[in-house]
């Protein structure tokens, strides 16, 4: 038989808050994080705005030399992680550091030393390049780190899945844990991609919103006059553990995780397949992995990027999937507060949606101004809703087609 597995721990770095607690009430009074950017120089850019990780000291968990040789998307994983151990009251030694994994996610990885380093090779030449910029660079880092610095031996991989990585490391720790390979998992994502090459590179695609007047109006998911998406960072982490191996040890329990799909639209670089196959699907896999029927879903953590395909193409498939239901379902896009993490949105999306269930309140969409005719769901717009969720789904869909949708529901013993 297949394991139970929970939600026991949790920490996130965010542009609405460096802690879980105020992340969540961020989120609840729909407070944007999205301002000009501080970090360089962006006056000559398309986009002059993203929503930034501001007053951050990793110095807090990590030794300023530690930290030094960590690029910040790895600086972000440690310190998530280590309050997501903390809040979950757990001890890696006690647990035995075997039965201890690391799953972890990022879209690109250790962009801020790739830039500077070029710059120093440019610049300067080879022989000053940093002999910690392959180490600090490579997108396995973070897990890595993690090991390092709680002790965790068992599992460890990183998965690279553009924006839906955070999803996809979540359900595969689910997987594993559901195996018995491990008893506990620190699991999530985590990006630092508010760098000027990522900014150059998103703009000449065409894919970040341009609303330089009003940064907190930027990101408005589902409304019809959205232009296009805004570029996030931080991280979230999440310890999961075997239902078993958290009630022997009294743990506190914010949701059950009850089932994984992932998919392939197999159609473009970037853009999502039209009829949202691939998405329908990736929820229908999660729906039949929980055993769970469409009717008895509360609500969806949409994966809502305030684009124009994704956000009509994400209410097609959540239509096919659920037919009439979709229009009872609630259903809301945390990116309209904190924009687009990349790689750690679908995990810091995925522990909104956990708290959602354990208190029971839903946080909105911002910025639902205009309704869209192809956008006609129940956005949650512009207000929290205090509501009752048994169960939820959380979506994330990334360039190149990956498609993976994770199911929470309410812990019953």
């Amino acid at each position: 038989m297949r394991k139970r597995v929970v939600i026991t721990g949790i920490g996130v770095i965010s542009p609405i808050g460096n802690d879980k607690d105020t992340f969540w009430q961020s989120l609840v009074e729909g407070k944007s994080g999205i301002t000009n950017i501080s970090r360089f120089d962006a006056s000559q850019f398309p986009t002059r705005f993203a929503a930034e990780v501001k007053d951050f000291d990793p110095t807090r968990f990590l030794e300023r030399k530690e930290a030094k040789r960590m690029d910040r998307f790895s600086q972000y994983a440690v310190v998530a992680a280590k309050m997501a151990l903390q809040d979950a009251g757990l001890d890696v030694n006690k647990v035995g550091p075997d039965r201890v994994g690391v799953v972890f996610a990022t879209g690109i990885g250790g962009m801020e030393t790739f830039e500077e380093q070029t710059r120093v090779l440019v610049e300067k030449g080879p022989g000053k390049i940093s002999p910690f910029f392959v180490p600090m660079m490579i997108a396995n880092m973070a897990a890595g780190q993690i090991a390092i610095q709680t002790g965790a031996r068992g599992i460890n991989f990183t998965v690279v899945n553009a924006c839906a990585a955070g999803t996809n490391a979540v359900g595969e720790a689910f997987r594993v844990l559901q195996r018995g390979e491990a008893d506990v998992v620190i699991t999530g994502g985590s990006e630092a991609s508010v760098t000027p090459l990522a900014l150059a590179g998103f703009s000449a695609m065409k894919a970040l919103s341009t609303r330089n007047e009003a940064p907190e109006k930027a990101s408005r998911p589902f409304d019809r006059l959205r232009d296009g998406f805004v570029l996030g960072e931080g991280a979230g982490v999440l310890v999961l553990e075997t239902l078993d191996h958290a009630l022997s040890r009294g743990a506190r329990v914010y949701a059950e995780v009850a089932g994984y799909g992932c998919t392939a639209d197999a159609y473009h670089i970037t853009a999502p397949d039209p009829e949202g196959e691939g998405a329908a699907k990736a929820m229908a896999l999660a729906l039949a992995d929980a055993n769970v029927r469409p009717e008895e879903v509360d609500y969806i953590n949409a994966h809502g990027t305030s684009t124009d395909l994704n956000d009509r193409i994400e209410t097609l498939a959540i239509k096919k999937v659920f037919g009439s239901h979709a229009y009872r379902l609630a259903i809301s896009s945390n990116k309209s507060m904190i924009g687009h993490l990349l790689g750690a949105a679908g995990a810091v999306e995925l522990i909104a949606t956990a708290l959602t269930i354990y208190h029971g309140i839903i946080p909105p969409t911002i910025n639902y101004e205009e309704p869209d005719p192809e956008c006609d769901l129940d956005y949650v717009p512009n207000k929290a809703r205090k509501q009752e969720v048994k169960v939820a789904l959380s979506n994330s869909f990334g360039f190149g087609g990956h498609n993976a949708t994770v199911l929470l529901k309410r812990v019953e013993i």
